[in-house]
């Protein structure tokens, strides 16, 4: 006999999220095993916690279904990044990258332009490790050679690093907020700029201070002819082939899909590819599919250009599938209402929501040990309390960013957190009161919203014609 659906009681709905974080904290810090098969069994038994609570078969599967539906575009775009980051190594745009910022690099303004640099590597490549693991770990050793601090050296590259890959269409934690928050890629990139652009630049002025106070050493650009030589040892460097980078940000501009966006954007690279750089038709339907693979004799310029590929992301869309689903589960079940239906109703201003919407991301990212659950966790918590104050999506896709993805690389037993401790030698506690890109964007959007600013509703127009109304009538009165 069919037993009749209810909501959890608290602890029912408890089991599943507390055994997930523990078994993702066992397996992730104490075993070294990736969190994908964590999350599996925790779909196992928020599955059997649902049945506990008579919701059949059917109405789970849906649930993992339609969250992993909403979510499809978002994992079709993650494959064409994969492929639009091999086009480009390939074709040698990426490289031209690194190859021009490094010379901008001097002694005074060492700290300044090291962060935009990651920071234009990080939007490039959209990616926060390839930034810090390639210019970041070269800019740690020039660093040495000028006397700064390693941790504030380490937490500049961090900055930086995740400016560009929040700001970046080609990053997955960019598309997995635009997805967990069902906005589209672009809208969710523009709205952005309202906390990070003034967050970098505070974060800026400090290192410009900072950098004008630190700097002993005589500087030492070996390391930095040594990555320039290995890339034009292997690639036709001119400012032309940075083509397809104007083609991304031209679509952003147009509002072009982002899907046949990134596809055009990864055919001109392969055009290049095959006229500036003498690679054959097969060469990039291989780089498309597995990336970029050489060997220059510098490790630093290898990191940089063995990467992209379809193959690279599918580790990315298999965690985001298991992630969605157990998230599906909760959902659809009422797990996520019966836990913190409270903390959402007590959200009464807009600031509040988001200040608890950033609190529950930075949460996850130490008690679940991974970005992505941090960003899409609070994204199906506080979708509805958006929906019901009338706000846009992609100011929930903002804000999760601005918690979620900016504190993991701050956590140690974080993936994010404790790789890049291992690229930058440096711990996450020592370089976390100079990441302050990350711990000013947090604070800033919190505090904008309590005052009113930048605040993104469904439709402005009505709410300002509103606004206007009411303040006639008061005047009136």
């Amino acid at each position: 006999m069919r037993r009749e659906e209810r909501l959890p009681k608290f602890w029912e709905a408890l089991v599943p999220a507390v055994f997930m974080m523990v078994t993702i904290i066992i397996c992730t810090v104490a075993w070294g095993i990736e969190p994908h098969i964590p999350i599996v069994l925790s779909c196992i038994v928020a599955a059997a916690m649902a049945a506990r609570c008579g919701y059949s078969w059917e109405a789970i599967i849906s649930g993992i279904l339609d969250s992993i539906g909403r979510a499809t575009e978002a994992l079709i775009i993650v494959m064409v990044v994969g492929m639009l980051i091999g086009s480009w190594v390939l074709a040698g745009t990426m490289p031209a990258m690194v190859y021009y910022g490094l010379e901008l690099i001097a002694p005074s303004v060492f700290l300044v332009v090291g962060a935009i640099l990651c920071a234009i590597v990080g939007i490039a490549t959209g990616s926060s490790w390839t930034a810090s693991g390639t210019v970041g770990v070269a800019l740690m050793g020039i660093a040495m050679g000028l006397g700064i601090n390693p941790a504030l050296a380490a937490g500049m590259v961090i900055s930086g690093a995740y400016m560009g890959d929040k700001w970046s269409p080609l990053s997955d934690s960019t598309n997995i907020a635009a997805a967990a928050a069902e906005t589209p890629l672009y809208e969710h990139v523009r709205s952005m700029v309202t906390t990070t652009l003034p967050s970098f630049c505070i974060a800026l002025v400090l290192y410009g201070i900072m950098g004008f106070t630190t700097i002993n050493g005589e500087f030492d650009s070996t390391a930095i002819v040594e990555i320039q030589t290995a890339i034009s040892d292997i690639f036709y460097i001119s400012p032309w082939i940075m083509l397809p980078v104007l083609f991304v940000i031209g679509s952003a501009i147009l509002r072009i899909p982002a899907i046949p966006s990134l596809l055009l954007a990864s055919g001109v690279a392969g055009i290049i590819a095959m006229t500036a750089q003498g690679a054959t038709f097969p060469d990039f339907l291989s780089a498309l599919h597995y990336g970029f693979e050489a060997e220059t004799g510098n490790e630093i310029a290898d990191k940089l250009l063995n990467r992209g590929g379809l193959d690279s992301m599918l580790w990315t869309i298999s965690l985001i599938m298991f992630a969605l689903a157990f998230g599906g589960i909760l959902e659809k079940c009422g797990f996520i209402e019966v836990l913190l239906g409270g903390l959402v109703r007590r959200c009464k201003s807009v600031g509040s929501l988001v200040a608890a919407t950033i609190a529950t991301g930075i949460i996850c990212d130490f008690v679940l040990t991974d970005q992505y659950l941090a960003i899409l966790v609070p994204g199906r918590l506080f979708a509805k309390a958006y929906d019901e104050k009338g706000l846009k999506r992609s100011f929930l896709s903002r804000t999760l960013e601005d918690g979620g993805t900016l504190w993991s690389p701050l956590v140690p037993w974080n993936g994010c957190g404790a790789y890049q401790a291992a690229t930058l030698g440096v711990a996450n506690f020592d370089f976390l009161p100079y990441a302050f890109m990350n711990l000013i964007n947090p604070v800033y959007a919190i505090v904008i919203s309590y005052m009113g600013i930048g605040i993104k509703y469904v439709d402005d127009a009505d709410r300002v014609s509103e606004t206007d109304e009411e303040r006639t009538a008061e005047s009136e009165e």
